[in-house]
């Protein structure tokens, strides 16, 4: 392994502030890792690699170097948001190959914080499914080469999982960037409403998307996400002591949950109960609705970012999935639904501090062309291993992946946690917790081979 190549966005912008290595080796040493390995990954749609040494030149020169959080940090970015310069596809061959004249917010406060963006990351068309694939490539699980990384962050995850940049940047509008995460044994956060800013496609699936960072320390987590919302998360200086509910039955009726995921569970309530918190077994109220009603916020959320594109040339599966949407759009326009959720659901996180759950229901599909599968085998292997994440797109509240355990194959496992509205800080420190207590191992041996 390379000298930083690997190394944490903590330990990286550490050493360019205080001049211990330029942003050019930095970025250069990324960039030669990405050559050698990415073909058998697919993270990445478009490598930027003169534009991101000259841009690392850029930081270099800056007169505030050893004031930025991300000094001469490599960074990904999902393509979905604007990089200046560069054509954001979406995944799809519906979309324009125009060069975007400005940054997205998001990546305007990453490259003011002196980060580098060496590429756009592979995604799903249009950022539909759990799986990453589609005309620019397969994203594959650098833990397992044979599943898919998931989607639809799935090319931003396999990057930092491969150690092929520290830190990426990807968004969650039905598990997006904790679907990816728990494949491949990332730490990310999905924040809560209007924490980051969003101004993702057309109107933010109804408000449900949320920008967030991919990590593999919590460390370099809570550094991106400050950047990212312009505030800190502070960590607390005495361990607060939390009512931890613990659930393990899926949102969605009739979808079961395998044992590794359960068992993750289990032993990140032991190691947490033994800290001192208090934690108990809870289900949260879920209606018998939940399945129906993110159905319809799901297809609607496609059928308005598909609007105005060739349906030629969008993938069958998502033509379907937006026409199934069209019928639903003004009912969800209304957010009736997502209020009726929080109502029933607010109780529950009143009388606990924070929900843990499994990550997903089982492991990723098999990698593979699935935008050439029908639709509704799409939306059935997706709902079967992801059932955990669309409550709290709907709800609109923050809530993490965090690496817990490996299943059978070796590959990693994860819980998710859950918290009110404006408890991201709390959740951070939780997952520094358990990462403290029970450690993961930071990139993947797959990506080594």
């Amino acid at each position: 392994m390379s000298s930083w190549a690997g190394r944490s966005a903590a330990v990286i912008a550490a050493a360019v502030r205080e001049k211990r290595v330029t942003p050019r080796e930095v970025v250069a040493e990324h960039l030669a890792r990405i050559e050698r390995r990415d073909g058998r990954i697919g993270a990445f749609r478009k490598v930027r690699a003169e534009a991101a040494l000259a841009e690392a030149d850029e930081v270099a020169s800056r007169t505030d170097l050893t004031e930025l959080p991300l000094a001469g940090v490599p960074v990904a970015v999902k393509d979905n948001l604007a990089v200046r310069g560069e054509s954001f596809r979406n995944g799809s061959a519906a979309t324009p190959d125009t060069p975007a004249a400005e940054d997205h917010v998001t990546v305007a406060r990453l490259r003011a914080a002196g980060a580098v963006v060496v590429g756009l990351t592979n995604v799903p068309e249009l950022c539909v499914f759990g799986t990453t694939e589609g005309p620019y490539g397969i994203a594959r699980n650098p833990w397992d080469l044979s599943r898919t990384a998931g989607g639809s962050s799935g090319g931003s995850a396999a990057a930092v999982a491969a150690g092929l940049v520290p830190l990426a940047l990807g968004n969650d509008g039905m598990g997006s960037l904790r679907i990816p995460a728990a494949n491949c044994g990332l730490v990310t956060l999905k924040p809560g409403h209007a924490v980051v800013p969003a101004g993702i496609g057309n109107g933010d699936w109804f408000g449900m998307s949320e920008n967030g960072p991919l990590a593999t320390t919590v460390e370099d987590l809570r550094l991106m996400l400050a950047v990212l919302a312009d505030a800190e998360f502070v960590r607390r200086q005495e361990p607060a002591r939390l009512r931890i509910a613990v659930a393990l039955r899926s949102p969605l009726a009739g979808v079961s949950v395998s044992r590794p995921y359960t068992t993750a569970v289990r032993h990140a309530a032991g190691v947490l109960a033994r800290s001192g918190h208090q934690v108990r077994r809870a289900e949260p109220p879920y209606p018998l609705s939940l399945g129906v009603t993110a159905l319809q916020h799901w297809t609607a959320g496609t059928a308005v970012d598909a609007a105005g594109l060739d349906p030629a040339r969008l993938a069958r599966r998502t033509r379907v999935h937006a026409a199934v949407g069209r019928r639903f759009v003004g009912t969800v326009r209304t957010g009736a639904a997502r209020e009726r959720l929080r109502e029933r659901l607010t109780p529950f996180l009143t009388e606990h501090d924070v929900l843990l759950t499994p990550a997903l229901a089982r492991r990723s599909p098999q990698a593979g062309p699935w935008h050439e599968r029908g639709w509704l085998r799409n939306v059935l292997a997706n709902s079967a291993y992801s059932p955990f994440t669309p409550p709290w797109n709907l709800t609109g509240w923050p809530a993490m992946s965090v690496p817990a355990g490996t299943l059978p194959s070796g590959a990693p496992c994860a819980v998710q946690l859950v918290g009110r509205p404006g408890t991201e800080a709390v959740l951070l420190d939780l997952a520094e917790e358990l990462e403290r207590l029970s450690p993961w191992q930071r990139t993947a041996p797959a990506a080594d081979r």
